[in-house]
C-alpha cells in the first residue's frame, strides 16, 4: 500500500490523536519532573527522566482509557485499546520532551520558556507516525 501524505484530513485528525496523547503524556511527565525538580532527592538526572517518561506513558494511558470509556467503550475494552495503542508514539513523544528538556536546561529541569519548546518536540516527533498510522491502518493514538 502506497501511503499518500496530502491527506488533509487525517492530517487534523491526526494532529487531534496527537494532542491528546501530549496532554496525557505531558501530565505524568512535567508533574514527575516538576516534583523531583521542588523536592530535595539524590537521585540521578536519567533516574528522573526514567521515572519521568514511565509516569506519562501511565497517564497516557489512564487518559485515553478515561476518553475511549466516556465513547461507549466498555471500562476493560477502554483499558485493552489504550495499551494496545501506539506505544511507539507514546515512547517517541516522552524520549523527544526530556530531550529536549536536557538539551536546553542540562538536566530535567522545567523553565516556562523551556516548556513550549518541549512540548512543541513532543507533538511534531510522533506526529508523522501518527498520520502514517491513521492513513495506513485506520488506526491512530486516540
Amino acid at each position: 500500500m502506497v501511503i499518500v501524505w496530502n491527506n488533509r484530513k487525517n492530517w487534523l485528525k491526526s494532529a487531534h490523536n496527537t494532542k491528546w496523547c501530549l496532554i496525557g503524556c505531558a501530565i505524568g511527565d512535567l508533574g514527575t519532573i516538576a516534583y523531583f525538580q521542588f523536592t530535595e532527592h539524590s537521585l540521578s538526572t536519567l533516574t528522573v527522566m526514567l521515572l519521568a517518561m514511565f509516569n506519562g506513558l501511565v497517564t497516557s494511558i489512564i487518559l485515553e482509557t478515561i476518553i475511549l470509556y466516556r465513547a461507549k467503550f466498555t471500562l476493560i475494552d477502554a483499558l485493552k485499546t489504550a495499551f494496545g495503542m501506539s506505544f511507539i508514539s507514546m515512547l517517541a513523544m516522552e524520549l523527544a520532551m526530556n530531550i529536549t528538556d536536557f538539551l536546553l536546561t542540562g538536566g530535567a529541569i522545567l523553565t516556562w520558556w523551556v516548556l513550549p519548546i518541549t512540548l512543541l518536540a513532543g507533538f511534531l516527533t510522533p506526529w508523522p507516525y501518527n498520520y502514517w498510522r491513521l492513513e495506513k491502518h485506520g488506526k491512530s493514538c486516540h
